[in-house]
């Protein structure tokens, strides 16, 4: 059996824009890890990642030996009021043809680290709630469920719930 590829992880830069386009816009359209329903554009997606700087600058998992972008993360901060400014909520997505690699793990534990480092107390992340692989992926990194929002999106013709998971640094 082929070993699995060493995955490096780094900041992401505007070189990045067509890749993450990429790996998002197929979440987009198939799935409903996101509730976007527009795609976005590698120029949009330049400018989400020009805006993003700090503990809030997106993050990319490589191939080390491909140099493929293979993945993606950040973290965002939770609501704009200022009592919520010690509370990030992070987004992770791997590429569908690398799932089930431990790459999400790996880019999860770096945002956590990144949040700890930063001095923020808590890590939300909110999760559509059949969307049973980030669930255990979270629970997995020491997350906890604290609420289900019922049917508060709508994506594909079908309500769709949000599991909100937490985790105190």
């Amino acid at each position: 059996m082929p070993a699995e590829p060493a995955i490096s992880v780094r900041t992401a830069t505007a070189a990045d824009a067509e890749a993450i386009a990429e790996i998002y816009n197929h979440e987009v359209l198939h799935t409903t890890a996101t509730f976007d329903i527009v795609q976005r554009t590698p120029a949009l997606q330049r400018d989400w990642l020009a805006a993003r700087s700090g503990a809030f600058a997106a993050i990319v998992g490589v191939d080390a030996e491909t140099r493929r972008v293979v993945g993606f993360a950040a973290l965002s901060p939770y609501k704009d009021r200022a009592a919520y400014a010690t509370t990030v909520e992070d987004s992770i997505y791997v590429h569908r043809d690398f799932h089930g690699r431990g790459i999400g793990k790996l880019l999860l534990g770096h945002l956590v680290g990144v949040a700890r480092e930063s001095g923020f107390h808590s890590v939300m992340a909110r999760i559509e709630a059949s969307g049973t692989a980030s669930l255990a992926l979270h629970e997995a990194c020491g997350f906890e469920l604290v609420g289900v929002e019922r049917e508060v999106g709508r994506k594909f013709q079908r309500w769709l719930s949000v599991a909100v998971m937490q985790l105190l640094l």
